[in-house]
């Protein structure tokens, strides 16, 4: 197990290093400033400590030669202030460059990030937590910012002072170099070890609880409105409770595990500095180093010691770091799912006649086919009706139009182009949808309305929801088009949304038109000024309406009845309704019992049976 949890450490540091330095590779020039200051930084501190005995050594020779001690002496102290200022500069230097590195690949990775998030699938979208992805993004590219720091700015020159404390101390005494290099190299050697295999698995784990806290967070906040609805505020703060205490318990565990490594790194430095002081103590007794070798020694040590202790750090937040990246990483590993051919070009809508050629689909993770070999044509202006049980493939149906998933077999095509071929976003600017439930965003009503055609004018913003029986409903809020809707647009009532949403699918001024049950959960009063402001948006429009309450359809062209991907019956609702044992004729007639009992409810104890068919018609 141990095996296994180091070996996906290592795979995370993999993946999160080869995609930062892949960004670093859209800055070489930049990368390699910082890499040439952070050295120079970390030579400069190298020599430090033998210019420092230096100084040691000619006060020492002071009583032989005052002279030749006092210019030994000034020359020493020259070079300590020349190395100091030297240093100073270097890393002030890479600093600057560093911020700027560093704030480039933020904005970078964040726009790509969005970038792919705006574009996976419907599925991935309906799987994840919105409040998740943001939380994984956000916490990315403060990771980023601790990687790049350690990298350039603490790791690197970190290294090339061990590297050069371990050549200086061995061309004066071997033995010594050989325990400052083995004691080095022993020390960041069970430094990884224990970040990888013992504090990487717990952090990694730490994150994915923090990562369902945000989730779970943003789900109780977006659906607030529900939670008051039914009093379960306290019933809601116990459930996140549950997802606090996972969340807690994993943190704690990674803290715990970060304190024993850092407690095994102390360890380690006392046992290195007990053998290289003890070492520089025997090398005095016998005259084989003077004061101010001794001197160079201890400030190396002590030196060497504080860039070790830093190592253990860098290690610690260079593994918190990748940890933290892993899942902005992995979203953009991830595949779009539906993605653009590398050929695909514009589509051009016009006529609006819609195709489905032998098209086979089925969704991912099931077996059997939804659609096999289906055909369909809907002809140019031709408005239809999508009838049918849940499940039967209506919504599928518009779905595939829109492109949201591909087809397994066949094509389906638009005004005789394959919609495979085309780039998607093309694709969906023609063609106007207005959804069961409209989402809005939480801005103003006029920018609601102008995102079917951004830099539209108050005018065609105006006429639009004029159109859409919205203007009056609109012109009556204090503050008008400006007026911010709420998340999700939770400040108007569903019949209001709906008017929204019509007056955005009638600036879009799309050839093709959906309705997906765009009545369903309506009052009458709003009912009836939708359905007005639907027949003048069907108008000189391909349209597809999908629709549980028959009433919607009834003066469609062509009603399509739809059981389990296939199309049973076809035709106006006055034939369909006349098919015997037909399943429209039985959905309509449900419907039609259902309001004659409402109106019995309403008016009078007796029960009235329909008579005949046209008794059903009348009802309706």
């Amino acid at each position: 197990m141990a095996n296994k949890k180091f070996n996906l450490g290592g795979q995370a540091f993999k993946n999160v290093l080869g995609f930062t330095f892949g960004h670093w590779g859209k800055q070489p020039g930049r990368i390699v400033a910082i890499i040439a200051l952070a050295l120079m930084s970390a030579a400069a501190d190298v020599l430090t400590p033998m210019f420092a005995g230096r100084l040691v050594d000619a006060l020492a020779a002071g009583a032989g030669g005052k002279d030749l001690a006092w210019h030994a002496a000034i020359t020493a102290f020259s070079v300590l202030i020349a190395l100091g200022v030297t240093g100073t500069l270097c890393r002030q230097f890479a600093f600057r460059n560093i911020i700027v590195l560093t704030l480039r690949m933020m904005s970078a990775i964040a726009a790509d990030a969005f970038h792919r998030v705006q574009r996976f699938s419907t599925d991935w979208h309906g799987n994840s937590f919105a409040g998740s992805t943001v939380r994984k993004i956000t916490r990315g590219m403060w990771a980023l910012d601790l990687l790049n720091d350690t990298l350039l700015i603490a790791l690197l020159p970190s290294l090339v002072m061990l590297a050069g404390a371990t050549v200086l101390v061995g061309a004066h005494w071997a033995v010594m170099g050989a325990v400052v290099g083995i004691g080095s190299l022993l020390y960041i050697a069970v430094t990884v070890a224990l970040s990888l295999g013992y504090v990487a698995p717990a952090a990694r784990l730490g994150n994915a609880w923090d990562t369902r806290m945000g989730g779970a967070l943003a789900d109780a906040v977006s659906c607030n409105a529900v939670v008051k609805s039914f009093g379960a505020e306290t019933r809601e703060e116990a459930r996140l409770s549950r997802v606090i205490g996972k969340w807690s318990d994993r943190t704690r565990r990674t803290w715990q595990r970060g304190t024993t490594n850092g407690g095994v790194q102390g360890g380690m430095l006392v046992l290195m500095q007990a053998a290289i002081i003890g070492a520089a103590l025997l090398l005095w007794r016998d005259d084989l180093a003077s004061v101010g070798d001794i001197t160079f020694l201890l400030t190396m040590f002590f030196m060497l010691q504080g860039y070790l202790r830093e190592v253990g750090m860098h290690v610690r937040n260079l593994q918190r770091s990748v940890n933290d990246m892993e899942e902005l990483v992995s979203l953009d590993a991830q595949s779009l799912g539906i993605e653009d051919r590398p050929d695909a070009k514009p589509i051009a809508i016009r006529q609006g006649e819609i195709r489905f050629e032998h098209v086979d689909f089925r969704y991912e993770g099931h077996d059997a086919l939804l659609y096999d070999n289906f055909s369909l044509r809907i002809a140019p202006g031709e408005r239809i009706g999508l009838v049918g049980h849940s499940g039967s493939g209506k919504t599928t149906l518009i779905k595939l139009i829109q492109r949201f998933y591909d087809v397994s077999g066949g094509r389906i095509t638009i005004d005789g182009q394959n919609i495979a071929d085309a780039r998607q976003a093309s694709l969906r600017s023609q063609i106007a949808i207005v959804q069961q439930e409209p989402v809005l965003f939480h801005r103003s009503l006029a920018e609601n309305i102008a995102y079917a055609k951004p830099g539209a004018s108050r005018a065609e913003i105006e006429r639009a929801a004029k159109l859409a029986s919205a203007h009056d409903f609109i012109a009556a809020l204090p503050q008008g088009y400006e007026t911010l809707v709420g998340e999700r647009g939770v400040k108007l009532s569903g019949g209001e949304r709906q008017r929204v949403a019509l007056a955005r699918a009638f600036l879009a001024d799309a050839p093709i038109l959906i309705l997906d049950e765009a009545t369903s959960s309506l009052d009458s009063e709003s009912e009836v000024l939708i359905q007005q402001a639907m027949e003048r948006l069907m108008e000189g429009r391909t349209t597809l309406v999908v629709a549980h309450r028959l009433s919607t359809v009834r003066a469609m062209d062509r009603l399509l009845v739809l059981d389990k991907g296939r199309v049973i019956e076809e035709g106006r609702h006055e034939a369909l309704v006349r098919l015997e044992n037909g399943l429209y004729r039985r959905l309509f007639e449900r419907q039609a019992l259902g309001l004659m009992e409402g109106l019995v409810d309403a008016h009078a104890p007796a029960i009235v049976e329909p008579a005949d068919d046209e008794a059903l018609v009348a009802a309706k």
